[in-house]
């Protein structure tokens, strides 16, 4: 079992910022991790993926920067010009290396997933 606990959440301003945090109870370093959010009535959107290689969905692009330190075992999203539209519960989610293949920005991908943390930008 594997737990995921995010922080960092809040409300803000439009324009602002804020670092998103996630611990995990295991060794980041033999999992892959992203970050998913979610809207109300809208589905559940990838927002950035780490592995080898860091993808970003299209609306975190340029605006948000994943990273994840194994010496702490987190994983942090650092969100900047923040619009009302980035309103959502933002998730952590972890899947265990492997040569298999796999999209890192679908959430059907990750069977580990944290309880979210929300994040609200007014206008």
């Amino acid at each position: 079992q594997v737990d995921l606990v995010e922080s960092g959440g809040g409300s803000v301003q439009a324009g602002g910022a804020l670092r998103l945090s996630c611990k995990v109870s295991t060794y980041t370093a033999n999992y892959f991790m992203a970050w998913f959010r979610q809207s109300p009535g809208k589905e559940r959107e990838g927002v950035a993926a780490i592995n080898t290689v860091v993808r970003y969905g299209d609306a975190a692009k340029g605006r948000f920067t994943i990273v994840q330190d194994n010496a702490q075992n987190t994983l942090d999203l650092q969100l900047s010009r923040l619009t009302p539209e980035d309103t959502a519960i933002y998730y952590c989610a972890a899947r265990p290396r492997s040569r298999a293949s796999f999209d890192p920005l679908r959430d059907d991908s990750y069977p580990y997933w944290g309880q979210g943390t929300q994040v609200t930008v007014s206008s």
